[in-house]
């Protein structure tokens, strides 16, 4: 009797874990929001990508393990794929959290500047990726369709960045949803904003939510090119305290001064958006 009672228990589990992942793929198929969510890494850089219909990309994973503990709320608890990763530069606090996401989850497609860094932890990043099926170079121009009328642009770099500094060559990036779009700078200082003001159309730049190069560097994020972007938020994503003094209070007043709402993970951790591809809110 007991052995039987043990068997009804577990048969009644089993079907209660089909049950959630049933309702978990309905739910899923009435969410028809992008959601993008700048993750608190500490002083570093990781964000988070899901489409309407469920894709799901990475653009950098931040300087060490700190990515996980965002990555088990933003994602299901069975869930161990990613359709993308994207390496805006080979820096530590762009990539140190990389390695590990790389051994714990399926990965479809890397894409990288070119840039190289000589470090262990890059030697590491390059060892492990060597087991995703495909590996793509960026270059302005490019654009990935990711369904559900998301598509990825990327602006830079615009030429072989392999002999480039890190942050010369970082990928810049816009992601646009509908009448909703992300400008995604990487590291990018403002002698890749000038090039990108004098070469592409002015309607190519704007976006809803900028996010600021550099960690909020003095290097990067000048006026004009804030003024081009034309976002109606700011994000920048540092450390408390950072030994840096990111962000600089030259950016603070360049984005204060044009009134900008500016939202950092130091003072407020993980930000997320959604965006109905009419509609931005913050989550």
């Amino acid at each position: 009797m007991i052995k039987k009672r043990k068997l009804i228990f577990g048969a009644l589990v089993i079907l209660l874990i089909l049950n959630l992942l049933v309702w978990q793929k309905v739910w899923s198929a009435g969410d028809k929001y992008l959601v993008v969510a700048i993750i608190d890494v500490g002083q570093g850089e990781a964000i988070f990508i899901e489409t309407p219909s469920g894709k799901q990309i990475m653009i950098d994973g931040g300087p060490n393990r700190a990515v996980f503990e965002s990555l088990g709320k933003l994602m299901p608890f069975n869930d161990r794929t990613l359709d993308l990763i994207i390496i805006s530069n080979p820096d530590q606090d762009h990539i140190g959290g990389l390695v590990e996401i790389l051994n714990r989850y399926k990965v479809g497609i890397i894409i990288e500047p070119g840039t190289i860094a000589k470090t262990k932890v890059y030697e590491r990043l390059k060892e492990v990726g060597e087991r995703v099926p495909l590996e793509l170079i960026a270059r302005g121009g490019m654009m990935l369709n990711l369904g559900d009328g998301v598509r990825l642009e990327i602006l830079a770099p615009v030429a072989n960045a392999k002999s480039w500094s890190t942050n010369d060559g970082s990928i810049v990036a816009r992601l646009v949803y509908g009448e909703t779009e992300f400008m995604l700078t990487g590291d990018a200082p403002e002698k890749v904003e000038r090039g990108l003001l004098a070469t592409l159309p002015s309607a190519w730049l704007e976006a809803d939510v900028l996010k600021v190069g550099h960690h909020g560097s003095k290097t990067s994020t000048s006026p004009e090119f804030v003024e081009a972007v034309k976002p109606k938020f700011v994000v920048i994503s540092s450390g408390k305290d950072n030994r840096y003094g990111h962000p600089n209070q030259k950016t603070l007043d360049t984005l204060e001064s044009l009134n900008i709402p500016i939202f950092r993970t130091d003072q407020l951790g993980t930000i997320i958006f959604e965006s109905d591809g009419r509609n931005l809110k913050l989550k």
